[in-house]
């Protein structure tokens, strides 16, 4: 079954009549109520300012009628007020009943009309038909049980979007209107009216209104809404920008490349709200419940009403104020709500810093995760190594050379080709034209220039494959010493040139190693590059785990032998090249996804390659779970301590005498329990961003260069 964006009840998609499409997304509501919250909430906050504003002071007045010395024609003044409360604020309830009932599903607006109902029309059948019935009133009880449910649905209202502050802002962050140039003509027109491939102007100060890249200017940027980077980005011809980012000091023009749906704001928006409505597996038990609450509810206050009327020797009036208490202090949005409240808080708290999660289930396994395995190249050490060695020989000079490794890196994704292609770039080298291009995971890149095969192979694969290395016998030594990576360029089966790589300890690496080991969890370095280059990144961290030369399939059997062990495993890659191990492991988390999400294996993208997201993805998914479990925790004990006293557990204490506050004490419990649900939720957001490391034994990346290779 769905689920009711705003209040969090079940809705049967096949009979549901209610919905609303938004961002190619239908979404399901248990009431008409539901729907205008969905789609103003600013009017429907009037709305229910304006409806609290008329219940509270007639309910008021009603309680001082009830119970003040007054004339009897004061209770018809009495049941006037009280019909206007019932009437007019309470109408939302009977329109919710009647959605419910063309749905054929249970709500929250069922329960409190049934309740006060009852309570109202036996109080008018009384006042009018004084031979018949006893003369007892609960004017006062139906209007300040409407009063309260009010009050407390406007609480709720208001955490509700404090909780989803983080959505709200992505959707605000769009300018209105975007400045484009066309046929040489600028003009302002709405962002909903730019294209892909329109040449945008964005002065200093200004948003960006699409994603695109910059053709002139330079400026610096702050995206820290989007990718968690609290720093300005400088920016210059030819970089990305993104929609909803504001420029810095600079003009620029952009050519914009992707707009409305497919920004990668639009992005981060569908994964927040598919996690939002997200069910995580440990709420399926209180789903059977919740399917069947408002019914069996029902049903319980009508036996504890007859059973009390026949057996317990209580009037006809306090019967009924037995099923109107039952009735109006169950609480079935509080199962609702367990699941989505914490999920948006905790994942609208994560996209604050460049994490995303795809979906509730994501969560709950990077929650179970209590073993790391990762990748090296990208994620320990930094994204950009540094061409460092470089030597050409048999035949063709260093710049012939440079050129073949260009032109066959240039269709690479792997970390290592970019430095050969700025290497190349810098000498003013243009690569090679190269033909049917092949990239061999873990080994390097194969192609053919003029018919001849040409290849870019990493060091393990060149000795496999029996290269000749005679030549590069002292650079290879030197470059396994130092841990640093090293390729040998091949044309025809002849080695004509030699490349190292090294690349440092990517900042924050060491103090998120720390803080994974704080929380218990075991770390592994698997990586498809030599022993040395591995150990030279594991000693400085303290990790004595390291699986060397490791190709992709190594790692998915990696992966799998620790799961076999009992472990939940978290790897960690570049969600490229790392695909398969991704989804292998109970959870993949994808490093540096940069700014197509859509496309990326894993199921926890870290916008930024920062290793310092895999601590805090983990933590906040943890956090998380913890917050729903508590949740659920509350909707079960809420029901099962006050629904048994609301059906007169007190009485062989109190007697029937407790059924003069009964019925409006629980209507305010049932108020507050939805807003304890997403009160609760909210503590997920004083989550620290930055695990700072502690003192003592944490490994701290010194001035020195610790160099590493390949994947």
């Amino acid at each position: 079954m769905a689920t009711d964006p705003v209040c969090g009840m079940y809705v049967d998609e096949r009979t549901a009549t209610l919905r609303r499409i938004r961002d190619n997304r239908t979404y399901y509501f248990c009431s008409q109520g539901c729907v205008d919250e969905f789609s103003d909430p600013e009017r429907q906050r009037r709305q229910a300012g304006i409806a609290l504003a008329v219940a509270w002071p007639l309910a008021l007045v009603v309680l001082v009628l009830a119970y003040a010395p007054v004339p009897h024609a004061a209770l018809f003044v009495a049941a006037v007020l009280a019909t206007i409360v019932q009437f007019y604020p309470g109408r939302a309830f009977y329109v919710g009943t009647l959605d419910a009932l063309r749905s054929r599903m249970g709500n929250m607006d069922v329960l409190i009309a049934v309740g006060t109902s009852a309570a109202y029309f036996y109080s008018v059948a009384a006042l009018v038909l004084p031979a018949t019935l006893p003369a007892d009133y609960y004017f006062d009880a139906s209007t300040l049980i409407i009063a309260l449910i009010l009050t407390g649905n406007y609480l709720e209202r208001r955490t509700r979007e404090r909780a989803s502050s983080a959505v709200r802002r992505l959707a605000e962050v769009l300018p209105a209107s975007a400045r484009v140039v066309r046929d040489g003509i600028e003009s302002q027109i709405p962002v909903a009216e730019v294209r892909v491939g329109d040449r945008l102007r964005i002065r200093p100060g200004e948003k960006v209104p699409a994603d695109g890249r910059i053709r002139d200017g330079r400026t610096s940027v702050d995206e820290s809404l989007l990718t968690g980077e609290s720093l300005p980005v400088p920016k210059a011809p030819g970089d990305a920008v993104l929609a909803g980012s504001l420029n810095g000091e600079g003009a620029i023009e952009v050519d914009a490349t992707a707009i409305g749906y497919e920004t990668f704001l639009a992005q981060i928006g569908r994964l927040l709200a598919d996690a939002e409505s997200g069910r995580v597996p440990m709420q399926r038990s209180a789903d059977r419940i919740a399917a069947v609450f408002v019914p069996a509810v029902l049903a319980l206050g009508v036996v504890a009403a007859v059973a009390w009327f026949l057996f317990g020797g209580a009037p006809g009036e306090i019967a009924l104020l037995v099923f109107v208490t039952v009735a109006i202090t169950a609480c079935p949005c509080a199962f609702g709500l367990a699941t989505p409240a914490a999920i948006l808080v905790g994942t609208g708290r994560a996209a604050e810093a460049g994490v995303l999660y795809r979906g509730a289930d994501a969560i709950e396994r990077a929650a179970r995760a209590d073993y790391v395995l990762t990748d090296k190249t990208g994620t320990l050490t930094d994204p950009s190594p540094a061409l460092v060695d470089i030597a050409a020989a048999g035949g063709p000079t260093t710049e012939e050379m440079l050129a073949i490794a260009a032109g066959l890196e240039r269709s690479s994704e792997h970390a290592l080709a970019r430095p050969v292609l700025r290497e190349a770039a810098a000498r003013g080298i243009p690569p090679r034209a190269i033909s049917e291009v092949r990239a061999d995971p873990g080994r390097g890149v194969r192609g053919f220039a003029d018919g001849r095969s040409v290849a870019v192979l990493r060091g393990d694969a060149a000795r496999s494959e029996g290269a000749r290395l005679d030549a590069w016998s002292e650079r290879i030594a030197r470059a396994e010493r130092s841990g640093a990576s090293w390729s040998v360029v091949v044309d025809n089966g002849r080695s004509i040139g030699f490349l190292a790589f090294a690349a440092p300890l990517a900042p924050g690496v060491s103090e998120a190693v720390a803080s994974l080991r704080r929380r218990g969890i075991t770390i592994e370095i698997i990586t498809g590059d030599n022993e040395r280059a591995a150990r030279a990144v594991a000693e400085p961290l303290g990790i004595s785990r390291i699986v060397a030369g490791a190709t992709p399939a190594g790692k998915v059997a990696r992966v799998r032998a620790v799961q076999a062990e009992g472990h939940a495993v978290a790897f960690v890659g570049d969600g490229i090249n790392d695909a398969a191990a991704l989804a292998a492991a109970d959870v993949g988390i994808a490093l540096g996804t940069g700014t197509d999400v859509a496309r990326e294996a894993g199921q926890v993208l870290l916008v930024r390659p920062d290793f310092r997201g895999v601590p805090l993805s983990l933590e906040i998914a943890r956090r998380t779970v913890a917050r729903v479990r508590s949740n659920l925790w509350w909707a079960v004990g809420y029901n099962l301590v006050l629904l048994p006293i609301a059906a007169g557990a007190l009485v062989p204490i109190w007697g029937f005498g407790v059924y003069t506050v009964l019925p409006m004490l629980g209507a305010l419990a049932m108020g507050l329990s939805s807003t304890t649900v997403v009160l609760n939720s909210l503590s997920l957001r004083r989550i620290p961003l930055h695990d700072g490391p502690k003192d003592g034994g944490v490994a701290r990346e010194g001035p020195r260069r610790t160099f590493a290779t390949g994947s």
